[in-house]
């Protein structure tokens, strides 16, 4: 990240956390009509939670006082997966998750996730704000929660590695890698030859930096601002799935809220989530020569290897199965024929 795109993310965040943490706030919070929790696993500097805090500060303005939203981020409620189980109890209102993670409580909510199956961001958000979204967020809705329309960006992932760098799937046989809680992320790496391991993000930069496993895969955002480059020492840039952000809010809750609140908020989480992704894409810009400064030797590897050796394991036409007909004709409406 360069020195302005620092300061402009730690000023914003810092004047927003501030903002949140004056006495006049805390008067306006006791009289709020509704109070709500938003959690997130990500940096309060990260631009997820700028923009969130961005929109919390919109919506009591909009609202003139009536919704207070109190932001918890960097796991402080937990893993990614005990806030999902949270959000769905009602102990958290607001919860932003990656898709592939909800994967486990809604099958399809993977589908994102399928390894090169987005050449572009041009793809990626032609699927995702279309028929395939619109997919996902119906089967969303169907387990009590509530998903906006507009994903925020998590980035293209790439792999990190303690010992060697992965310049073809062949470099991926044995290895040892943490994967998120998923089964798509799980059955991707097998059909690799790896060893995948599941891991809340909250546990991670530990397991790297006590060995349990080798590597891990992230955007470069996230490498970043949890210092994984202080126990990495590889970052190959195999993009090698797209993954973004569902914000999601407790079903009953959402459905509790006047007519008038759901439109103010899904205005403001909307429009958070549109600049957002132009953060990340400016970020993205400028944080491989970060990394490189901090030490971390990248190298960028030919996807056909690795598309080859998903093809041959079986891996798409198995998912294929998985996700269904209907869903997987919207998927290759936009990534074109996979299996």
């Amino acid at each position: 990240m360069t020195t302005t795109n620092r300061r402009k993310f730690l000023g914003v965040a810092a004047g927003l956390t501030a903002l949140s943490a004056l006495p006049v706030r805390n008067a306006r919070a006791q009289a709020a009509e509704f109070q709500l929790k938003w959690a997130t696993n990500a940096p309060i500097t990260f631009p997820t939670n700028v923009r969130a805090l961005e929109a919390i500060e919109a919506i009591r303005a909009d609202t003139k006082g009536r919704v207070d939203i109190k932001l918890f981020p960097n796991n402080q409620l937990g893993g990614d997966t005990d806030m999902l189980s949270q959000t769905r109890s009602g102990a958290i209102d607001i919860f932003a998750l990656s898709g592939l993670i909800l994967q486990s409580l809604v099958p399809l909510a993977g589908i994102n996730g399928l390894a090169f199956a987005f050449k572009d961001y041009e793809t990626v958000w032609g699927a995702m704000d279309g028929a395939l979204g619109a997919e996902v967020r119906g089967a969303i809705a169907k387990v009590n929660l509530h998903s906006f329309e507009k994903m925020f960006d998590n980035g293209y992932r790439n792999i990190t590695s303690s010992t060697k760098p992965i310049n073809s799937a062949d470099d991926l046989k044995g290895f040892k890698i943490r994967v998120p809680v998923s089964p798509l992320w799980t059955s991707m790496f097998k059909a690799f030859g790896a060893s995948p391991a599941s891991i809340n993000f909250s546990e991670v930069y530990s397991a790297l930096q006590t060995k349990v496993v080798e590597g891990q895969e992230n955007p470069l955002g996230i490498i970043q601002i949890a210092k994984l480059y202080e126990v990495q020492k590889y970052l190959s840039m195999t993009g090698h799935m797209w993954d973004g952000f569902w914000i999601l809010a407790n079903g009953k809750r959402w459905a509790s809220l006047p007519k008038d609140i759901q439109d103010i908020m899904t205005k403001h989480i909307n429009a958070a989530a549109l600049k957002q992704r132009d953060d990340i894409r400016r970020l993205n810009n400028t944080l491989e020569i970060d990394l490189k400064n901090k030490g971390m030797v990248i190298n960028t590897p030919d996807a056909g290897s690795f598309r080859k050796a998903l093809s041959k394991a079986g891996f798409y036409t198995e998912w294929k199965g998985k996700f269904g007909p209907d869903a997987w004709a919207k998927l290759e409406k936009y990534s074109g024929k996979l299996a």
